[in-house]
């Protein structure tokens, strides 16, 4: 495996995964050489954070219309290494890396088959939580970081 920079222990950073959602390679997402267009991880990456939130308690909290803070993202990387098919079935984990006091480093993995091998991109990215009003960061509350901080398992995911 090439050296990733935020990545120091492969093996035990992979470890630290226990939330992830399914998706499956639509035709839509592929290019004309057949395999997973470079833009898609990014697209599967949010839809795999929502749902991680969400099974936080975080998103029913972000989208309350009196609510004044909502994720943004601030960057946003991943680096490949296999290639993905069309129909091939993809399990997207994410896992908090580092908690700051508005922002989060969150860390993504993209498994083929459930197989510890068969990791096809992994990635990261920062999220700040804002202030809608005045677009200047919103520090987590520490009922928030006890959220993000466990990696329990909720419905839908499973380790690795």
């Amino acid at each position: 495996m090439s050296r990733i920079g935020y990545i120091e222990d492969f093996a035990s950073w992979q470890e630290g995964f226990e939330f992830y959602h399914p998706v499956k390679v639509r035709f839509s997402e592929i290019d004309m050489f057949g395999h997973l267009n470079n833009t898609v991880p990014f697209t599967y990456y949010e839809e795999a954070r929502i749902h991680f939130f969400n099974s936080k308690g975080l998103m029913q909290e972000w989208l309350k219309p009196e609510n004044e803070s909502i994720p943004v993202v601030a960057d946003l990387q991943c680096d490949f290494l296999k290639q993905v098919y069309l129909d091939e079935e993809l399990r997207i984990y994410v896992k908090v890396n580092k908690i700051g006091n508005s922002s989060i480093d969150i860390h993504y993995m993209g498994l083929r088959n459930n197989d510890k091998s068969d990791i096809c991109f992994v990635g990261r990215g920062t999220i700040v939580q804002m202030s809608k009003l005045t677009g200047k960061g919103v520090k987590w509350t520490d009922r928030m970081k006890e959220l993000l901080h466990g990696q329990k398992q909720s419905v839908g995911s499973a380790s690795v």
